[in-house]
């Protein structure tokens, strides 16, 4: 009898260790109570609660989905043993069966990693064009392409909330909400310096131009997490929107600008129509950044306790992304190489990014040198 070319990491019998470090059976629970919930008549009375509502149950099913097709999975992968046994033909299956289980367990593994405090919120993710130019506007909106072409693919919800267009091309600066599933977990180390290497399309002598890019994350986080904001503390500006919108957008002080003077955290918002809709909007991103700040300084203090502090923020380069000479992306703080620019930029490869961060704050990958 051939002995079956098969080395499985793990069983997929390790789904019972991701049913302890989940609270399999709350999660199930919560999902009925919220899909009872959902069948009441009044639900969508108030639809800011009840998207809220929506997205924690994704969020819920993301994690009970891959832990029922792991049990499912596991009690049938006996019996495909025993048939690979007696017929070599089914060993191949049998092994691409245990490939798939082991990236669904990897998911769940990676999943376990998002227990920030704000890590299940949906994100406020925002580009600035930096140093550069007019290349540095251009790539900022490619960023903001990349963003959105991943959230898509992730089958998550994108809110525009703020954008400014250079007059010549690109983006002066962008924010987008990002909702779904783990969101601001996923996306907050994308915080920092994003720098690209290529050939300018704006330059007629063809020269090659490095351009910046900053990228700011924060969680969206609703009014039941309390954020002490002083109404003495913030200065609220406005001004007339600019770039597309229309006459009545163009000629009032609808734009909203607010500056938390304690941080210097600044944020704005003209999308909206009226002066009362950005300035809520904007209070929002406030909030969600001061949050920011507030998790960024504990992450700190744990960081100093154990030597640990990763090299995140405006004030390093955390990615380098090159179109010239050759075609490929690399992270400053992981080593996480992609030899694909575009395949990066269409949000495709994004992915391996963010895992890669996720692992490095864990201590399960070292820094890159």
């Amino acid at each position: 009898m051939q002995t079956l070319p098969i080395a499985a990491k793990r069983s997929p019998n390790d789904s019972n260790s991701s049913e302890t470090l989940f609270d399999y059976s709350a999660k199930q629970q919560e999902i009925k109570v919220i899909e009872l919930k959902m069948g009441e008549p009044d639900f969508w009375n108030d639809n800011e609660s009840a998207q809220k509502t929506v997205m924690d149950l994704k969020g819920l099913k993301a994690i009970v989905g891959p832990m029922n097709e792991l049990t499912g999975s596991a009690e049938d992968m006996s019996a495909m043993l025993e048939m690979a046994e007696e017929d070599d033909s089914i060993a191949a299956e049998v092994a691409a069966e245990i490939q798939r289980l082991e990236k669904i367990i990897d998911d769940l593994e990676l999943k376990a990693l998002l227990n920030g405090p704000n890590d299940s919120a949906g994100a406020i993710l925002s580009i600035n064009a930096r140093d550069g130019g007019t290349d540095a506007n251009d790539w900022a909106d490619m960023l903001l392409r990349m963003y959105s072409a991943w959230a898509v693919g992730e089958d998550y919800k994108i809110e525009l909330l703020d954008r400014q267009d250079n007059d010549e091309a690109g983006i002066n600066h962008a924010s987008i909400a990002i909702r779904g599933p783990m969101a601001y977990g996923y996306l907050k180390g994308e915080e920092g310096m994003h720098r690209l290497v290529r050939i300018s399309p704006f330059n007629s002598e063809g020269k090659r131009q490095t351009s910046f890019a900053a990228v700011s994350v924060a969680p969206e986080i609703d009014d039941s997490i309390v954020v002490n904001i002083e109404d003495k503390d913030v200065r609220i500006d406005t001004y007339r929107a600019s770039g597309a919108g229309g006459q009545h957008v163009n000629k009032t002080d609808s734009a909203v600008r607010l500056t938390h003077v304690p941080t210097n955290t600044v944020v704005q918002c003209q999308n909206e129509r009226s002066q009362h809709q950005n300035k809520e909007t904007a209070f929002k991103m406030l909030r969600a950044k001061i949050a920011r700040i507030e998790e960024d300084r504990r992450e700190a203090e744990e960081a100093r306790k154990y030597e640990t502090q990763a090299r995140t923020g405006f004030g390093s380069q955390i990615r380098n992304y090159f179109l010239h000479p050759d075609q490929r992306v690399k992270d400053a703080r992981t080593g996480h190489y992609v030899g694909s620019f575009n395949s990066v930029m269409d949000g495709s490869e994004l992915q391996g990014f963010l895992d890669a961060f996720l692992m490095l704050k864990a201590g399960k990958i070292e820094a890159s040198s």
